[in-house]
């Protein structure tokens, strides 16, 4: 049987899973865009498939992201820590800026070919198509907002079509994105997808940037706070996800798996009972435990020996006591039986109880 820590994917392999699959799709979705002339039914399909193709390959490695938005929408919906968030980013803009690098360079085949505008970058206003510069945020705000709900859906753990469905669904809903919006601005809802060629178009396009970085993370936030108080967690929140940025010690405790009882019973698994331990009393022994067995009469208790060059030990009457387990605090040996001959008095002594100097007296039978 495989070791399932084999399987388990190192950081290394889950950032060079984001770069390929964020480089695959801005290559080949851009670059539909260009070589189509900017046809939105090839742009759209584009897109969409390349990241239906890029999740079923290397989805099982980092989960697919491709896209710094969904990565800030998955922490905020419990689904990633906040520690791993760099890991993912750094490796979504790396290939992206590859992509765009590589397009910079091949697009340069066609004779006289200029990148400024005819790169596939994101532009609005004057710049662009026209489209205003607020319509163009809360436009990038809700697609993103509207995409980060279909990952966090179609990937809840209540979904039992998630394996198989999807990368189908994620994919188609990027693709219908595309074609609603491409005639606005060219279609973002990805930072990484707009820096990755945005850079290489020139001023213009590097100056309207920040409007593809900031809403679409914006819209990723909304969607993976509000995902959870609309829907419910599918799965136990991963530890530092969510507004817990730290991750730490506290936060570990806080999603600590149940004990081994609580595996067991929410499993059906049969219980395997063991031994109860001693019960801790205050004060000593328990009052209600019978008394310690005296041996028979007669017969020499065995003493301990005193060692070289130590004192010896005191005398005791009856059975050696057991020694003191560490951890068993407030236990205490049993009481010693008293010489023969003398009334022997079990329990504590009450001065409501009937017998001679306000004690029961319960003699050993003989």
């Amino acid at each position: 049987m495989t070791d399932i820590a084999e399987d388990t994917p190192t950081t290394g392999q889950k950032f060079a899973a984001e770069v390929l699959g964020t480089f695959v799709l801005v290559f080949f979705g851009v670059g539909t865009a260009v070589m189509s002339g900017g046809d939105y039914l090839s742009t759209g399909f584009a897109f969409g498939l390349t990241v239906v193709v890029m999740a079923y390959a290397v989805g099982r490695v980092s989960g697919g992201h491709f896209n710094p938005a969904v990565t800030v929408g998955a922490a905020l919906g419990g689904r990633l820590p906040w520690s791993a968030t760099p890991v993912y980013v750094g490796a979504q803009l790396l290939g992206a800026l590859v992509a765009g690098a590589l397009l910079f360079g091949l697009l340069h085949g066609f004779e006289g070919y200029t990148a400024e505008g005819n790169i596939g970058a994101n532009s609005y206003g004057d710049q662009g198509s026209g489209y205003a510069v607020w319509a163009a945020f809360l436009l990038e705000m809700l697609l993103t907002a509207v995409f980060i709900w279909v990952i966090l859906a179609v990937t809840d753990a209540r979904n039992e079509f998630q394996a198989f469905m999807g990368p189908l669904a994620i994919g188609f809903a990027l693709a219908m994105i595309h074609l609603a919006s491409m005639a606005a601005t060219g279609t973002s809802v990805n930072p990484a997808r707009s820096i990755g060629v945005g850079v290489f178009g020139g001023t213009d396009a590097i100056l309207q940037l920040w409007l593809f970085i900031l809403a679409p993370t914006i819209g990723a936030a909304v969607a993976g706070l509000t995902y959870p108080l609309l829907f419910g967690h599918g799965s136990e929140p991963v530890p530092g996800s969510g507004l817990s940025f730290g991750g730490g010690r506290k936060q570990q405790a806080m999603y600590a798996p149940p004990s081994g009882y609580e595996q067991q019973w929410n499993q059906g698994q049969p219980q395997h009972w063991q031994p109860a331990p001693p019960a801790q009393h205050w004060g000593g022994h328990d009052p209600y435990a019978p008394p310690p067995a005296t041996p028979p009469q007669g017969q020499p208790q065995a003493q301990p020996q005193a060692q070289p060059g130590q004192a010896a030990p005191p005398q005791q009457w009856g059975p050696p006591a057991p020694q003191q387990q560490p951890g068993q605090w407030g236990q205490q040996q049993p009481p010693a039986a008293p010489p023969q001959g003398q009334p022997q008095h079990w329990g504590q002594p009450h001065p409501d109880d009937d017998g001679e100097d306000g004690r029961t007296q319960v003699r050993r039978p003989d």
